[in-house]
């Protein structure tokens, strides 16, 4: 019978997402990979135990996480029923809807139809009667942004989540998102999007709207889905590795002789600091007073350990900041 460390709260630190009531820890455990019915069960459930007993309350899904999609979902409800339920009022829970996750013609993007029916499929995948958050994980340039926004509105309303996000939206869309739900009385509470070390867009226009519209921010991929960790400064892709896959947006073309020379320069800094190359590049983007929380996805109780140890030493010195950015100009 799991028993949740009784110490959990006391080293973690929360952050006030947006202009809401809701506080976020500074690092959240996403289920992207690793929590399907593909993996193994107990390792799955050890890592999300030991990540409640660390603080982190909150756990990032999408209807399509797995692997194969709906995996993911259904590996945490399985372990929220048996281990998880009478903590049920500690944690946040967020899934997403919006990628490709049936056939036909309303399997994906969104559409009102596409996005409460795939929240009703997650929902009893994970045996909740509601979601603490529900984004939508793309914009749809096909489907009037009134109406995925109206379908948002709708979800709270009915009591299906309590909240309601936007992910990988540019600062247009999200305006306009923000607008609409403002008018629909259902605020925007977050925005996930990809932020790290050598994936900055973000810092164009997005982070400032969002802060200037009182909108959270959590921050996906920090460690480049693994390019900023240290299994690649020797230039080779190891065997079963992601880069090796082909898969997301991590492409076997992304090591580059610049970018190999940029880690090592980079693990020299994070030498330097006492941390490591992963710890850096984590704490690198919570140094960003916008950002609420970063989500990481862990493959092991020893990458979980080692990611949650980035918040050890968040700071940096200004020579520490003009010698990173330098290495990433």
């Amino acid at each position: 019978m799991y028993i949740a460390d009784k110490d959990r709260y006391s080293r973690m630190k929360y952050n006030r997402c947006g202009n809401s009531g809701v506080l976020l820890p500074i690092v959240s455990l996403g289920l992207w990979q690793n929590f399907g019915s593909d993996d193994v069960f107990d390792n799955s459930r050890k890592m999300i135990h030991r990540a409640f007993d660390l603080g982190i309350t909150h756990f990032d899904l999408a209807n399509n996480y797995g692997p194969p999609p709906g995996t993911a979902e259904e590996t945490f409800g399985k372990i929220l029923k048996e281990d998880l339920k009478s903590y049920r009022d500690e944690l946040i829970i967020s899934t997403k809807a919006g990628y490709r996750m049936w056939e036909g013609p309303y399997g994906e993007f969104g559409s009102r139809k596409y996005l409460i029916s795939s929240l009703d499929q997650s929902l009893k995948r994970m045996k909740l009667d509601y979601v603490d958050i529900f984004y939508s994980h793309r914009p749809d340039p096909e489907t009037p942004l009134e109406e995925t926004m109206s379908a948002l509105a709708s979800i709270v309303q009915q009591g299906k989540a309590l909240y309601v996000g936007i992910s990988n939206y540019d600062h247009v869309y999200t305006r306009r998102a923000a607008e609409l739900l403002k008018e629909l009385k259902v605020p925007c509470l977050i925005h996930q999007a990809r932020y790290s070390m050598l994936d900055r867009w973000v810092e164009k226009d997005l982070l400032d709207l969002i802060e200037n519209l009182g909108i959270g921010f959590i921050a996906f991929s920090p460690l480049a889905q693994g390019l900023l960790t240290e299994k690649y400064l020797e230039g080779v892709v190891p065997a079963k590795s992601r880069i090796s896959k082909n898969y997301g947006t991590l492409r076997k073309d992304s090591l580059s002789e610049d970018t190999v020379l940029k880690l090592r320069k980079l693990k020299q800094i994070a030498d330097e600091r006492g941390q490591t190359l992963a710890q850096m590049s984590i704490a690198w983007v919570l140094k960003d007073k916008r950002v609420t929380s970063v989500v990481f996805g862990v493959s092991s109780l020893e990458q979980l350990e080692e990611n949650y140890r980035a918040i050890d030493r968040i700071e940096f010195s200004d020579e520490e900041l003009e010698r990173i950015s330098t290495i990433l100009r």
